[in-house]
C-alpha cells in the first residue's frame, strides 16, 4: 500500500500526543497515512507490551490511519545501526511515502532523540540503490527517499517553522490519546505507580500546548512542526489564501 504520510515514532501513543491531531486532518482530507512504532513501550512504568498495542490499535481506528507497524525493537536501547535502519527502510520502501514525520531531533527522555536519528538515517540510506532489502514475500525492493520530512514536537519545546491548524480534529486527537488508558490521565491508579505522564496535569498540559500554538496562527489549536533540512520548498501561495488567521 502506498502512502502519503508515514509517521516513525519510537512508543506507542508518541505520535498521538504530538501530531495526531494532523494526522486526523490529513485523513479527513483523503490522504492515506500509517505510523510505524518502533518498540512496544515494555520499559514504561505502566501497562503491558500486549494492552499497549491494543490501545495503539484503538488509538489507529480513532484517527482513521491505513496501517499501523510496530518493529519490535528494544525499549531504551533504540540506536542507530544498520540492523534497525534496514528494518525502516523496508517500511519507507514498502509504503513509499511522500513525507515522513518524525520525532524532535533531542528531548527528555533518551529514546526520542535516539529515534529521531534512527529514522533520519534511515530514510536517507532508503533512497541508496545499494542498500539492498526484500518485501514480504522475498522480492527485491526499490530505492525510495520521501520529499519532505517533519520533526513534531515532543516534551521539550523547540521554535516550529509552522503550526497545523487542529482546532477541527482537537477532540479525535484527545481521544486517541485517551485510548491508551493505561498511560494518560489515570482516574484510578491501581498498584502501578503513578508516572511523569499519567497524572491529570500531564494531560491537561497537551491542551495548554495545543492552545498556545494555535493562538500563534490565529486558531484555537494547532500542533508545531520544524522542516528537515533547509527552508520549507513551496510552488503556491495557496495555503496563504485560504488561511486568514486573526492575530
Amino acid at each position: 500500500m502506498k502512502l502519503d504520510v508515514l509517521a516513525l515514532s519510537a512508543h506507542p501513543d508518541d505520535t498521538e500526543l504530538c501530531c495526531g491531531g494532523t494526522l486526523a486532518a490529513l485523513v479527513n482530507q483523503g490522504k492515506k497515512v500509517g505510523v510505524v512504532d518502533f518498540t512496544r513501550g515494555e520499559m514504561g512504568s505502566r501497562g503491558t507490551p500486549e494492552t499497549r498495542l491494543k490501545e495503539a490499535s484503538k488509538a489507529a481506528e480513532i484517527i482513521g490511519l491505513a496501517i499501523r507497524d510496530n518493529l519490535g525493537l528494544p525499549d531504551t536501547k533504540i540506536e542507530s545501526n544498520r540492523e534497525y535502519q534496514k528494518k525502516i527502510i523496508q517500511k519507507i520502501r514498502a509504503y513509499q511515502p511522500h513525507v515522513c514525520f518524525v520525532g524532535a531531533p533531542s528531548d527528555r527522555h533518551p529514546d526520542h532523540g535516539n529515534a529521531t536519528q534512527l529514522a533520519l538515517d534511515a530514510i536517507f540510506f532508503s533512497g541508496l540503490t545499494k542498500i539492498e532489502t526484500v518485501d514480504e514475500d522475498g522480492s527485491p525492493q526499490d530505492r525510495w527517499r520521501p520529499s519532505h520530512v517533519l520533526h513534531f514536537m515532543q516534551d521539550r519545546p523547540f521554535e516550529p517553522d509552522f503550526v497545523f491548524d487542529i482546532t477541527d480534529t482537537f477532540e479525535t486527537k484527545k481521544e486517541a490519546i485517551l485510548a491508551f488508558e493505561t498511560q494518560f490521565n489515570v482516574q484510578n491508579p491501581t498498584e502501578e505507580p503513578e508516572t511523569y505522564i499519567s497524572n491529570k496535569q500531564f494531560f491537561s498540559g497537551i491542551e495548554a500546548r495545543a492552545q498556545h500554538y494555535g493562538h500563534l496562527i490565529g486558531a484555537t489549536y494547532g500542533e508545531p512542526f520544524k522542516y528537515h533540512n533547509g527552508p520549507i520548498p513551496m510552488a503556491s501561495l495557496s495555503d496563504l489564501f485560504a488561511t486568514n488567521p486573526q492575530r
